[in-house]
């Protein structure tokens, strides 16, 4: 398998909305789901945070990991932005193919 989840908060629905549609567009990503009104609890700086966050969860391809996570952190706003990429172990069939349809950088599979 090829398919990944990639993991990514975001402080508020504008900049998670900008970076969702940016991934797709450009094919890093195949989907990207919002999961608003979480709560991160997080040291930083030496104080504990606590921040209401927009979670994104995005499908893409392993191929695609070092671009993606490149233009991930071009485009967020945060100084250390969460990345986190999870292998997809199994799934189903015509949905990962899917995805390596929607994130190949050629032409041909648009």
């Amino acid at each position: 398998m090829n398919a990944i989840v990639v993991f990514c908060t975001c402080p508020d629905e504008a900049s998670a909305s900008r970076l969702a549609q940016i991934l797709v567009e450009e094919r890093l990503a195949a989907c990207v789901n919002r999961m608003p009104g979480m709560t991160s609890t997080y040291r930083w700086k030496g104080a504990i945070h606590n921040d209401g966050e927009v979670l994104l969860l995005i499908k893409s391809v392993r191929d695609r990991f070092e671009a993606l996570r490149a233009r991930i952190v071009t485009l967020h706003p945060h100084e250390l932005p969460e990345v986190i990429a999870v292998d997809i172990a199994s799934g189903h069939a015509p949905y990962l193919d899917w995805i390596a349809a929607q994130t190949a950088s050629d032409a041909s599979s648009r």
